[in-house]
């Protein structure tokens, strides 16, 4: 109920004004100050009340109760929560104040113009005034280069170059590089003895090599032949294979351990179809000798040419570790383009990490390896093969991203839906004050004002005037009803709140 019914004493108040008596309401008695003393004390300064708001506003936005702060208010000023410093500086009404409107309009839009932090984290950080595309289209190119020199048994001096070790030579968002290998040369299509680490091509007599049946996980076809070494009992199946078949074990020590210093050039295109907007990874610069002396860094986050040993120890792994038995690694590309920003400023971030279990390394799994083979024929005609049994590391090229733009729609749904947020809190903390504590009878009166007309306020203040007597003793009585404590002036006088009700 706005407003401040009032019951007045028949007694004048004292000539000169000023005059201080107590206000007797239904629920206990006020105090209410007249004259020039109620002109100096109800009308505050713009300014002091303004920044007050300003602060109290700032405080409701910001403090850890982000919703339940600002719906704690009433609870406070009853008493049912303690008292803090935010009582004090929260913003009191200045009803004779001629800039009450403005001050009351000000604090309004205070309210509404402070960012909270739930609506800087969605519209700043998320971005949800934009529309966003992640229906991404990308292409990769990738070119290793680098050379090495090898000196072995099976393969004399050796110099190896890109068409040696990239395998294959162009793959899809995949390049694999050669770091060890186990090599059988001189292979021809012939029979001879299966390998001992074969347990199905073991036998004892002829009859444990059925002719014309594989052996199981082996290199060939039974012939029907046991074949034994001197007077040993055990022996293996004679096949039909290329011959000699492969016996040789991985070397401790990565063949081409100096791919570390090789380097890789990923060139990647991409497209955003909503927005037909299109962007490669390479820097758009003058400069013909970029691509030259460039790496990838720390000082330089957007060169596209990476050092194999340096991206292998970025997921925390070694190198020469990695090389003998091979592994799988990732090389993320991340586009995160805000295309209310010039073009220029839509740049890749990159990602490395290991895809393969580093913690089962010395697992029966573990390492990444394959066979491949070179073909050639003497000068008889007869074909002959090299077998080359490849260790390696695998690097996967993944590619994802998604654009945004400002778009009205998005705009006004989440508006909307930060608005409707805003009164959440303050519904459920009156649920919960109603209904759930011990004091909920007493916090329902409060909230709620009983409407009744000014003749019963009157009677009511009347009696209760006659069992209070004040404590000023010459000042003149100017009893008045407490009816919402809206703070308006009559007759020069202002009418106070009691919050602390008398019982």
């Amino acid at each position: 109920v706005s407003g401040c019914a009032q019951v007045l004493s028949p007694s004048p108040p004292p000539p000169g004004g000023g005059a201080v008596g107590p206000r007797l309401t239904p629920r206990g008695v006020t105090w209410r100050v007249c004259g020039e003393q109620a002109s100096a004390q109800a009308r505050p300064a713009a300014g002091p009340w303004l920044l007050r708001a300003a602060a109290s506003r700032f405080w409701d936005c910001w403090s850890p109760l982000l919703l339940a702060g600002p719906a704690f208010r009433p609870q406070r000023e009853l008493g049912l929560l303690p008292r803090s410093w935010w009582e004090e500086w929260s913003p009191k009404p200045a009803p004779s104040s001629p800039w009450g409107p403005f001050l009351r309009a000000a604090t309004r839009l205070t309210a509404t113009c402070l960012p909270s932090p739930p609506r800087s984290w969605v519209f700043l950080v998320k971005k949800c005034y934009q529309d966003t595309d992640t229906s991404l289209q990308s292409s990769i190119i990738t070119k290793v280069k680098g050379v090495t020199f090898t000196n072995t048994s099976e393969l004399g001096e050796r110099l190896w170059d890109v068409v040696d070790y990239v395998v294959p030579p162009q793959g899809e968002n995949v390049f694999f590089v050669v770091t060890n290998l186990v090599v059988t040369p001189n292979q021809r299509q012939d029979t001879c003895a299966e390998s001992e680490r074969i347990p199905d091509a073991l036998c004892h007599e002829d009859s444990d090599c059925p002719p014309g049946k594989p052996v199981v996980a082996g290199n060939g076809v039974r012939s029907g032949r046991c074949l034994r070494a001197g007077s040993a009992q055990k022996g293996t199946c004679e096949i039909f294979a290329w011959c000699p078949v492969e016996t040789k074990s991985r070397p401790v020590k990565p063949l081409l351990g100096e791919a570390e210093d090789f380097t890789v050039y990923i060139k990647n295109f991409i497209r955003f179809p909503k927005f037909n907007f299109s962007k490669t990874n390479v820097l758009d610069t003058r400069d013909k000798t970029f691509l030259r002396s460039c790496k990838f860094g720390p000082k330089n986050p957007y060169c596209p040419i990476f050092r194999l040993g340096s991206v292998v120890s970025w997921t925390g792994s070694n190198f020469r570790e990695m090389a003998v038995q091979g592994g799988v690694i990732g090389i993320q590309i991340e586009w995160d383009c805000d295309l209310d920003r010039p073009p220029s400023e839509c740049n890749p971030r990159y990602y490395f990490n290991r895809l393969d279990n580093r913690f089962s390394e010395n697992s029966i799994s573990s390492g990444y390896n394959f066979r491949f083979a070179k073909y050639y024929r003497d000068a008889a005609g007869v074909e002959f093969r090299t077998l080359f049994k490849a260790y390696g590391i695998r690097f996967d090229v993944m590619v994802n991203g998604k654009a945004g733009k400002f778009s009205i729609i998005p705009t006004i749904i989440n508006v909307g839906s930060g608005v409707a947020l805003m009164g959440v809190g303050s519904f459920f903390c009156d649920l919960v004050l109603i209904y759930f504590i011990k004091k909920s009878n007493f916090y329902r009166d409060k909230k709620y004002e009983e409407v009744r007309d000014l003749e019963g306020l009157a009677q009511m203040a009347e009696s209760s005037r006659q069992r209070v007597a004040p404590d000023t003793a010459g000042l003149a009585e100017q009893p008045e009803v407490q009816d919402g404590g809206s703070g308006q002036k009559e007759n020069g006088c202002v009418c106070r709140q009691l919050l602390q009700p008398t019982r």
